[in-house]
């Protein structure tokens, strides 16, 4: 009893250790003892880990896929082209997936750009000899052959990408980075806007070499901002028209989808017919049919030049923007579809803007050619009265503009609905040519909308209107003739203005922000 009773009364004595008791003492020292063998285990088993790691295969080591954007992106009129399934990343560089699973071998940059153009040579050198142009007045559409499409196209991109490294996913265009679209449009400022809507935002911007381009940031709205993507991507990545705004690259970073495009300064059809624009100046009546001609032209190279066809699903006067020669470029290919061979419409979801669009389409969602066709229609009614296709600010039966015009036209007053504001009016042969146009594509049986193709030739100033079109005319049925005032007798009509005006004239001081 006395050993344990001292033993007792010497762990109660008070030690040294800050006057601690030495059973406490004792307790410390075993636990910090049993946490510095815990660390060491630790620190034993990292070293393991880490050793093994660095003696694992390279073939073993899982690589860096391509972002899911480009899965399902297809390419558009050309072939001998590389899938984007055909690539990875691999320290920063592109490279090639072959048939059969190899380790990936650390590449330069010289080394890719070397392969591509070896490529391209090898598509120069194997152009098809079936190739064909189609060429009208000055402008020329072009209907080539899918090679040569894409020889033609590596001297033309070259040109606003010059100084920029060559690298996409694609294998078309230019993969720009977030930082270098944040240095483009200093950091997406305010001041750098020039349109805004329920996809997201355009930002003017400038490539480190000078160019001046366009940059649309799509808004990540439970996917849409992906979807967008892929649309404009499949729809306008290859295709190359003068009257088509170019795509020159994307940028694709996490949740960020960009969209890259050339920057066209002058404005849109809408600024210049209702807008800030018209109160500078006025377009004249050569420049509405040049611009609505172009867009003519750039719809039938959509809907017939290439396979599968394009439906842009979204023609309207803001969307055509117009360059310092009042040439007319469609934009904005958000809504766009593709419509395969052999497929003579798609059913889909009723999209576009009141008053442009199709009536078998907004009642059914079957959707063709033919639904751009009657938007056309709406936009060339609109450049030849100056009045929007909704205008609620005027009568009840002003409201609707295609309603207006047919009953102005059945009335014969086709003299009253050219644009007020327009300083020369088109001569009686010309107001006759462009009504006529537009009543055939706002047709209201589809199958009797002239494709636009025959349209291009419709308007076209230089030729008559072909004999094929007559005798459809001749042969309409009562309900849809609207057509039979403007057949009148007196088809040598004159007005003040010649049939040849001079080029539009600019007006001397403006400013414009497009919106």
């Amino acid at each position: 009893m006395s050993s344990n009773s001292s033993l007792t009364e010497s762990l109660h004595e008070k030690t040294i250790v800050f006057g601690l008791k030495l059973w406490v003492v004792i307790g410390i020292a075993v636990g910090a003892s049993l946490l510095g063998i815990l660390l060491i285990l630790l620190i034993c088993l990292t070293i393991q880990s880490c050793i093994k790691r660095s003696r694992k295969p390279l073939n073993d080591r899982p690589t860096i896929q391509i972002p899911p954007a480009y899965k399902d992106i297809k390419e558009v009129g050309t072939v001998d082209q590389f899938s984007a399934n055909d690539f990875v990343v691999h320290d920063g560089l592109l490279l090639t997936i072959q048939n059969e699973p190899e380790p990936v071998e650390s590449v330069n940059r010289d080394a890719v750009q070397l392969a591509q153009e070896e490529k391209l040579k090898q598509r120069e050198e194997n152009n098809l000899s079936g190739s064909f142009r189609i060429t009208d007045g000055c402008d020329v559409i072009q209907i080539v052959s899918s090679e040569e499409q894409s020889s033609t196209h590596a001297t033309v991109d070259s040109a606003p990408l010059a100084g920029l490294p060559e690298f996409s996913y694609l294998g078309w265009g230019h993969w720009f980075t977030l930082r270098d679209l944040e240095l483009a449009t200093n950091r997406f400022a305010k001041d750098n806007v020039i349109g805004e809507g329920g996809y997201g935002v355009v930002y003017r911007g400038r490539l480190s070499n000078g160019t001046p381009v366009a940059v649309k940031k799509i808004l990540n709205n439970l996917g849409q901002a992906e979807r967008e993507f892929r649309v404009e991507v499949e729809a306008i990545g290859h295709v190359r028209h003068k009257n088509l705004v170019r795509l020159l690259g994307y940028c694709v970073e996490g949740t960020q989808r960009m969209l890259v495009y050339e920057y066209v300064n002058n404005g849109n059809l809408e600024s210049w017919l209702h807008g800030e624009l018209s109160q500078y100046s006025s377009l004249t009546w050569l420049a509405r049919m040049k611009i609505l001609l172009g867009t003519a032209k750039a719809l039938a190279y959509l809907h017939e030049a290439i396979e599968p066809k394009v439906v842009h699903r979204d023609i309207k006067s803001s969307n055509i923007l117009i360059d310092d020669e009042f040439n007319a470029k469609i934009s904005d290919f958000g809504l766009a579809k593709m419509l395969g061979a052999g497929k003579s419409h798609i059913a889909t979801r009723v999209m576009g803007t009141f008053g442009y669009v199709a009536p078998e389409y907004a009642n059914s969602g079957l959707l063709n050619e033919k639904s751009d066709v009657y938007s056309f229609g709406v936009v060339l009614l609109e450049a030849i009265t100056g009045r929007d296709p909704i205008d609620y600010e005027r009568p009840p039966n002003e409201v609707n503009l295609v309603d207006w015009l047919k009953m102005m036209v059945a009335n014969r007053r086709s003299e009253e609905v050219v644009d007020p504001n327009l300083e020369r009016r088109p001569s009686t042969k010309e107001l006759k040519r462009a009504l006529l146009t537009a009543l055939r594509c706002i047709d209201l049986n589809a199958e009797k909308r002239p494709s636009m193709d025959q349209v291009v030739r419709m308007l076209d100033s230089n030729e008559p209107i072909p004999q094929e079109e007559r005798r459809h005319r001749q042969n309409r049925t009562p309900e849809t003739s609207e057509t039979e005032p403007l057949r009148g007798k007196n088809n040598s009509g004159r007005s003040d203005a010649p049939e040849h005006e001079a080029r539009p004239p600019r007006p001397k001081s403006r400013t414009f922000s497009s919106k």
